[in-house]
């Protein structure tokens, strides 16, 4: 391949014509095993080991991931432990991480993988900016992450599989949205809140008590770390608030004043809320029997 001479380095001259606003798309035209799942794999295929099936199963494996729409904006929310088989691998992992200014992601399945796919997300939405002129609209930047998603399939299907939930706020609407998908990379739009993991079905079931329409962001995210919660005390895969080591949710918010990851210290305290509640009533806050009118 040809180069380009700048005095210092010679760069591939496909560095310095291409115009393809996708970076993935780029990646996959000059060096495919770059993209996540497929470095040194070419095909997209795990090679045969012995006893491979039982490494994949205890590689480290993140969790449970909560969203809810709110009064002009969306809450994003983590739990902070991953899991290896039946051990616990980290107690103070992260899995919601900024996209960009006005969208976040958070991730369940396979750590390593999901962070790769976290920081080409990044640059992937950094690059059409810088090629475009402009941003990617809410929904263009979920089909983006759907189509690096479907790139996965191969080695998702042999046990590496990346789940992401995808959140932002739609400055057109002034209106939050989320996103899941599916290991083909499937996206769907949820409405109202939503939940990914393996401790998402007792998280939604919280969600769906405490929700309510044009709750204010910070109503959200008390719903959000109860349900966090919720998913902890039922399984075991989710951590719940760590008082000892001061370990508490990862909360962002996204607002039409852009991506906010909460401090710790008021992380902190809308566990603490939490804790002192359940102290009082272990199952939670009951939720209002409404009878039609």
């Amino acid at each position: 391949m040809g180069g380009y001479f700048d005095g210092k380095v010679r760069q591939p001259a496909a560095f310095m014509t291409a115009r393809i606003p996708s970076f993935a798309g780029f990646l996959a035209s000059y060096d495919p095993d770059l993209l996540p799942g497929l470095r040194g794999l070419g095909t997209g295929s795990l090679p045969e080991v012995p006893g491979g099936s039982d490494i994949i199963r205890n590689l480290p494996h993140a969790t449970t991931i909560v969203a809810a729409a709110c009064r002009r904006g969306v809450v994003l929310a983590g739990d902070r432990r991953s899991t290896a088989g039946n051990m616990i691998a980290k107690r103070d992992v992260e899995k919601v991480f900024r996209s960009d200014e006005f969208s976040a992601m958070g991730i369940a399945g396979a750590a390593s993988v999901g962070l790769e796919f976290v920081r080409l997300f990044q640059v992937e939405l950094e690059h059409y900016e810088k090629m475009e002129g402009r941003s990617l609209s809410l929904e263009g930047k979920a089909n983006r992450l759907a189509f690096m998603i479907r790139g996965n399939l191969g080695v998702a299907l042999q046990g590496l599989a990346v789940v992401p939930l995808f959140a932002g706020y739609e400055e057109d609407t002034g209106t939050g949205r989320i996103f899941s998908y599916d290991v083909a990379g499937g996206p769907y739009e949820e409405h109202r809140f939503h939940s990914i993991g393996s401790g998402s079905v007792f998280a939604r079931g919280a969600l769906k008590k405490l929700y309510s329409d044009d709750m204010q962001v910070s109503d959200a995210v008390l719903a959000c770390v109860q349900a966090l919660y919720d998913a902890a005390d039922d399984d075991s895969a989710t951590g719940g608030p760590d008082l000892t080591r001061g370990i508490f949710p990862v909360i962002a918010t996204i607002t039409g004043d852009g991506f906010r990851r909460l401090p710790e210290a008021e992380s902190a305290d809308y566990a603490q809320q939490v804790v002192e509640s359940r102290m009082r009533s272990p199952d939670g806050p009951p939720a209002p029997l409404r009878t039609a009118s």
